[in-house]
């Protein structure tokens, strides 16, 4: 959709969309790992390996370790070793009985997704910048390997394709796929919307969402930094590695948005968008303001909302509005209305529960697979970017048609990136109106 993007056909349903993919290579569907079908009937010990050693990266291995005692940090990959080294050096105070990453197992540069998947683990935590997850879920899915993805699952829709077919390829080998959409798993959360699906609400008439906050962590550049390194470092606020505001930040509320309604697809969606306030090299070529309409068959509409300007009204809430009520999430999740009710059960952190139950489920043999649910909430996303960037009106069906690939033919530190600074050093953003659609 940006000026300088290429632009595959898809279908509009989910089973089309999976026709329309080519699986993983012939070995897809090979018999379990000999360490899998282990740790399956609860034996042993289940080896962990992280890809992406950043902030969510380090958490989550630690979340994964809180699953049991039984699970060993084993291996651990990013782009830079810095960042390898500084989330060893935490985790191992941390968790010093069940972090086993010795120097050899402690891997830097754009290989080194494979060198974890290749250590000898049974599960593959992936958290790298959102650019690279659709590959890295392909090849931990086509090793044999229990995979927790971080959100969103692609930034454009053909990565969305290698991210769905490597989802098919698990239901099929019996892997577990947990996504990293993590309200699904916040237990408040999940007991609102089991009553709003039971009609507490009565029936939904429309959905606001909001994800008003501050900028991300933004990365200065440093002179010894290329381009490209530079980039990869403030991968957060580059459209081409990290999909901006709508799929690192909005995706939690469209995807909670997605739930109350049955995780069916909108006909269409229409917003604006644009960048007002974070226009500084180190904002790169991101939005800080978003609000996008999604449309839906039934005649609900979901408004919803992104900001990450500095010094702002933050809020981060969703409101499912019904005939009987109202829901309000995902603080306090309560109800309102004439079927009153307010979550008063046991807090558990989300991203312990996530794990919780993927660890569970790789124990017990019964694997958990989230694809039912991450392929809608992260086509949402996309959309929602696609509408904001080029100011127009977009059917489900129209956008899935969308060719937009921001992968590279090859990747090492000495190709160009795919956008460059103006000579006053910051970055053209989309304009809506004339960015097109392809």
């Amino acid at each position: 959709m940006s000026n300088t993007s290429r632009h595959v056909k898809t279908t509009d349903s989910r089973r089309d969309f999976l026709k329309s993919t080519a699986l993983l290579g012939a070995g897809g569907l090979a018999a379990l790992s000999i360490e899998r079908s282990a740790h399956a009937a609860g034996e042993g010990i289940i080896k962990v390996g992280l890809i992406g050693c950043g902030g969510r990266g380090s958490g989550a291995a630690l979340n994964a370790m809180n699953a049991g005692a039984d699970v060993r940090l084993v291996a651990m990959g990013d782009l830079f070793a810095e960042r390898v080294e500084n989330s060893y050096a935490r985790l191992k105070q941390q968790k010093p009985d069940q972090v086993d990453v010795p120097a050899d197992r402690r891997f830097a540069g754009f290989d080194a997704y494979q060198k974890v998947i290749e250590a000898g683990v049974d599960v593959v935590l992936i958290a790298a910048a959102s650019h690279f997850h659709p590959r890295h879920l392909e090849a931990a899915i086509a090793a044999g390997k229990h995979v927790f993805c971080e959100k969103p699952h692609a930034i454009d829709v053909p990565g969305l394709k290698i991210a769905m077919a490597a989802a098919e390829v698990a239901r099929q080998k019996k892997l577990s796929l947990v996504s990293g959409l993590c309200w699904r798993y916040d237990p408040g959360v999940r007991e609102a919307m089991k009553r709003v699906h039971d009609g507490q609400i009565g029936t939904i008439i429309a959905i606001q969402e909001n994800y008003l906050t501050n900028p991300y962590v933004l990365r200065r550049r440093q002179p010894e930094w290329t381009e490209l390194q530079y980039q990869m470092q403030n991968w957060y606020h580059f459209n081409w590695l990290s999909g901006d505001q709508t799929a690192q930040q909005l995706i939690h509320s469209l995807d909670k948005a997605s739930w109350a309604l049955g995780d069916v697809p909108p006909v269409k969606a229409w917003g604006m968008g644009g960048r007002q306030v974070c226009v500084d090299p180190e904002y790169g070529d991101q939005f800080d303001h978003h609000a996008v309409v999604f449309e839906y068959a039934n005649g609900v509409r979901v408004f919803a909302y992104c900001r990450a300007i500095p010094g702002c009204f933050n809020d981060t809430s969703d409101t499912i509005l019904g005939t009987k009520g109202r829901a309000v999430l995902p603080s306090r999740p309560r109800i309102e209305g004439q079927n009153a009710w307010k979550y008063d059960g046991p807090k558990q952190s989300m991203y312990d529960v996530e794990h919780l139950e993927l660890f569970a489920g790789i124990r017990s043999g019964n694997p958990i697979n989230n694809s039912n649910y991450m392929f809608t909430s992260t086509m949402l996303a996309i959309m929602a970017q696609m509408v904001c960037y080029t100011g127009q009106e977009i059917t489900w069906q129209k956008a899935m048609e969308s060719t937009l690939d921001f992968s590279l033919p090859r990747y090492d530190w000495d190709i160009e990136p795919p956008i460059r600074p103006s000579p006053d050093g910051r970055y053209a953003a989309p304009l809506p109106g004339i960015t097109k659609f392809v």
